[in-house]
């Protein structure tokens, strides 16, 4: 599932690595795609995936622009009111949702092996936190967390404000945009990372078409599949037999 977008000198100047949360770390969408899908039933419309590829990695208001204009329901529900409507019902969500396969182990790993790790998610604190509240361990191995709501993301993903502030807030940064390593799960994001000069890792999930898969220099089913050495990052210890 690899593209070879990515020349071996290129993969060996990896230093540091920037993780999305939505979708690649922790199995959120799935809530998403359910709320919504309830609040599109009342106006006899379906949810879809070509619509969620739109939506996925944006800032709430983005998100929420473009699936009441897309789906023709901004004359009866404004942006502002669909997040209201959603926000009810994914409150009691988030704090049940699991780690994605592969994720604990991955971060896990370059920790122990010195790598600097952060997180950036359009994501804002408020659901930040009730998306986490179960998994603080994993989440405190990193060495900094961009939120979709700080100050210097202007923009949201496709821009490349958010990989740019998670960059610069590194010990010694800001790093060079050619040593950092992306994993992502959404269009969005992979196109932020290309924007702001990044190698990026797509997971994507697969039921997204594959025209979605062309700016990744890498695609994987899982998590699972990602080997560290590919890239110049220390590789996972073998489990003896």
């Amino acid at each position: 599932m690899a593209n070879p977008g990515t020349n071996d000198s290129r993969k060996a100047s990896i230093t540091h690595v920037i993780f999305d949360m939505d979708g690649l770390l922790l199995d959120t969408e799935k809530f998403y795609t359910e709320v919504q899908e309830i609040i599109l039933a009342r106006y006899n419309k379906t949810f879809d995936w070509s619509l969620k590829a739109k939506m996925m990695g944006k800032k709430a208001i983005e998100a929420a622009r473009v699936f009441v204009e897309e789906t023709g329901i901004s004359h009866s529900l404004t942006a502002e009111d669909f997040l209201t409507e959603r926000e009810a019902m994914l409150q009691s969500l988030f704090p049940t949702c699991e780690l994605m396969p592969g994720a604990s182990r991955l971060i896990k790993h370059l920790h122990a092996n010195g790598i600097p790790i952060c997180v950036a998610t359009g994501s804002h604190r408020r659901h930040f936190e009730l998306k986490t509240q179960r998994h603080g361990e994993i989440f405190s191995l990193m060495h900094h967390i961009v939120l979709g709501d700080d100050p210097e993301v202007k923009k949201g993903k496709p821009s490349p404000d958010i990989f740019l502030a998670a960059a610069k807030r590194f010990e010694g940064g800001p790093v060079d945009p050619q040593s950092v390593l992306v994993f992502e799960d959404a269009p969005s994001g992979v196109g932020a990372a290309k924007n702001a000069g990044m190698s990026v890792v797509m997971v994507p999930d697969p039921r997204l078409d594959e025209s979605h898969y062309a700016a990744a220099d890498q695609v994987l089913s899982s998590l699972l599949d990602f080997n560290p050495s590919e890239w110049g990052l220390p590789p996972f210890e073998k489990v003896a037999s």
